[in-house]
């Protein structure tokens, strides 16, 4: 299995296979905290080989600086059928969306990837403060 995508964005859809993402970021600017973030979405895409065929459970974690989970995990499954004519490898879209992200506080929150219990990678979302005057 591959991670070909794992962005935080504004936005994204699935149309037929076709991933569409709009605005992916890693920081979000706030004036005070605690501070609500009113829509967003975690767009993923993974192939997996013909040897991967079968269930995968797909779990995100969003985290604060302290370890503690700032909404339930996301929990999630793919399904990979090759069928018998497809040949070489293929790709999962999935799409999570986030309405009303309670940040805390300032800092760096982690958003974690894990596939199948084992955890592949990690996205950082800082939350800073504007500078005065900007």
């Amino acid at each position: 299995m591959r991670i070909e995508i794992f962005a935080l964005c504004d936005a994204a859809a699935d149309y037929h296979g076709r991933l569409n993402i709009l605005g992916t970021f890693d920081t979000i600017w706030v004036k005070e905290t605690p501070a609500v973030h009113r829509q967003c979405a975690i767009a993923l895409r993974l192939r997996f080989s013909r040897v991967e065929e079968g269930e995968h459970k797909i779990r995100i974690d969003v985290i604060d600086e302290d370890g503690s989970a700032i909404i339930p995990s996301l929990n999630a499954s793919a399904k990979v059928n090759f069928g018998e004519r497809m040949e070489g490898s293929i790709t999962a879209n999935m799409i999570l969306n986030i309405q009303g992200l309670k940040l805390q506080k300032y800092g760096e929150y982690s958003i974690d990837l894990s596939v199948d219990g084992r955890q592949e990678t990690s996205l950082p979302l800082y939350v800073k403060k504007p500078r005065e005057g900007a």
